[in-house]
């Protein structure tokens, strides 16, 4: 008879499985707690013990690894048959073998170092790698989603060489993501080890990428397990989750209710507000023609006082907040359309490394998470800022960081009020931001500054000056920084200098 090897962590499914197995005149071989369910809903089980003739040993840390399981999974009919008269070998046709979840032991609050290592699987990688290797004549499982389409298979006897070596290449899939999360947890005080290995699983596909030319798919990091959770609305396109993620960078660190409107990775607006109503509205007046189209995201739950006026106010693509309630999801249904997302806890929190790939490689680097606070700054200029100019600074400074370079934001009550992005000329940054400004009809009480780097002349200051600016916040460190003081102290300009560089591209 035909041998199958059952031996899973994981054991949805199990049985279902294993009765197509027996239906179709397979021996069912197993181990410990699997082979016990499987014996407990009627399945003739052979103990792995009774089949290589050898008791489980260590504790259960050695039990398949045996040469009649390894001989049986590694023959090829075709060119062993004499060893296996030899030495009594049988073939097992059949692998279905998931790993011991190393991966959520980890995140368990508690487990020591001793108690992680006891969760790396050794015989059921290796059942996985031999039976992978062999797929010519052997069938691997390791995922219970495939089960349903094995069962049919073996129903069908459709399991051709196709089959097998896609199965196989997902085998080995499993296993390198197992050992890199491994890596991974071992290697937590080497931030750079000399060979980085990253996993991600695939969430979905997408229609395309940026353009409609570019294929893409969506993949979550294993280790975070925390991922956008979509509410309602059309499928979430490239530039929608690229988007999506740039708002909630955004949001990071404000703990007052906070809204940030995002346009092709660009925050269009961000305000902070006495409700989340308040700062929506402020957000939206820094730029209303670009926030049409754009995504809402919030730091607070969403309310439906809030959700009913940005419906009535204008058309965007996504709302996103940590948590969304019933009531709001029943206005959403207005728009059909609409991509109502809430965030998971590890979804919303913006440490570790970024990873950036370029030719032939990776550029890595720690996440910029770096909070400023005023006893870090120094003041520069005869003025020093009023109360109210150093809390806009402190907003600005923290808006900043999120736009491209070179970056200008202009920002008052908490408001952005201009912003100038992506530019390769920094003072053609502060002119956008301050005409932008100007067409809004937002520059009447003054605002204040925030540069991402340095002023490399004083006539960005210039320009600022004309444009209502009272306050500036930059980094500092132009051998031209003399100049750039004494132009803030001609027209009244108080100067804070960070030490800090915010460059984003």
């Amino acid at each position: 008879m035909p041998k199958a090897l059952i031996s899973v962590t994981d054991k949805t499914g199990a049985v279902e499985l294993a009765h197509t197995l027996t239906n179709h005149g397979y021996d069912v071989l197993s181990t410990g707690g699997t082979g016990r369910l499987l014996k407990e809903n009627g399945i003739h089980v052979v103990e792995i013990a009774q089949f290589t003739g050898s008791p489980e040993m260590l504790g259960g840390r050695v039990k398949t690894l045996h040469p009649r399981v390894f001989g049986g999974i590694l023959g090829r009919p075709d060119l062993d048959d004499e060893e296996f008269r030899t030495h009594g070998l049988e073939q097992i046709s059949i692998v279905v073998v998931n790993l011991y979840e190393f991966s959520k032991s980890i995140r368990e609050a508690g487990t020591t170092p001793t108690e992680a290592m006891e969760q790396i699987d050794i015989g059921g990688v290796s059942l996985i790698r031999a039976a992978a290797k062999n797929r010519e004549h052997v069938l691997v499982v390791v995922d219970p989603n495939d089960y349903e389409d094995v069962s049919e298979r073996i129903s069908a006897d459709q399991i051709d060489a196709e089959f097998r070596a896609s199965m196989a290449a997902k085998a080995f899939r499993h296993t390198a993501a197992y050992d890199a999360e491994i890596a991974r947890y071992l290697s937590a005080n080497e931030k750079f080890p000399e060979r980085l290995t990253l996993t991600y699983e695939r969430d979905a596909v997408m229609r395309y990428g940026e353009n409609p030319h570019q294929d893409a798919a969506y993949y979550l990091d294993a280790s975070r397990h925390g991922a956008l959770e979509q509410l309602q609305g059309k499928a979430l396109s490239y530039n929608n989750i690229a988007d999506t993620d740039a708002a909630l960078q955004c949001l990071q660190g404000l703990t007052e209710p906070a809204c940030a409107i995002v346009k092709h990775a660009n925050p269009c607006g961000l305000a902070i507000g006495t409700s989340l109503l308040d700062a929506y509205m402020k957000a939206f007046r820094t730029d209303p023609t670009s926030a049409f189209g754009g995504i809402i995201a919030f730091n607070q739950e969403l309310d439906a006082a809030t959700i009913e006026h940005i419906l009535d106010n204008q058309f965007a693509e996504v709302i996103a907040a940590p948590n969304i309630d019933a009531k709001v999801q029943y206005v959403a249904k207005r728009k059909k359309a609409l991509r109502l997302i809430t965030l998971s806890k590890d979804q919303s929190s913006n440490t570790g490394l970024s990873v950036n790939t370029v030719a032939n490689g990776a550029l890595v680097q720690d996440v910029d998470s770096f909070e400023l606070s005023i006893a870090e700054w120094s003041i520069l200029t005869d003025r020093a800022p009023s109360p109210v100019e150093e809390r806009d600074l402190r907003f600005a400074w923290h808006v900043v960081k999120h736009v491209k370079s070179n970056a200008i934001v202009f920002a008052h009550d908490r408001t952005t009020t201009g912003i100038g992005a992506g530019q390769p000329n920094r003072v053609v940054s502060v002119r956008i931001a301050a005409m932008r400004m100007k067409e809004e009809g937002l520059g009447d009480s003054g605002c204040v500054m925030a540069s991402d780097a340095f002023f490399p002349f004083r006539d960005s200051l210039d320009h600022a000056a004309e444009a209502g600016v009272t306050a500036v916040i930059q980094p500092a460190g132009s051998i031209r920084d003399d100049e750039v003081v004494a132009a803030c102290n001609e027209h009244d300009m108080a100067m804070v200098a960070t030490g800090i560089r915010h460059f984003r591209h």
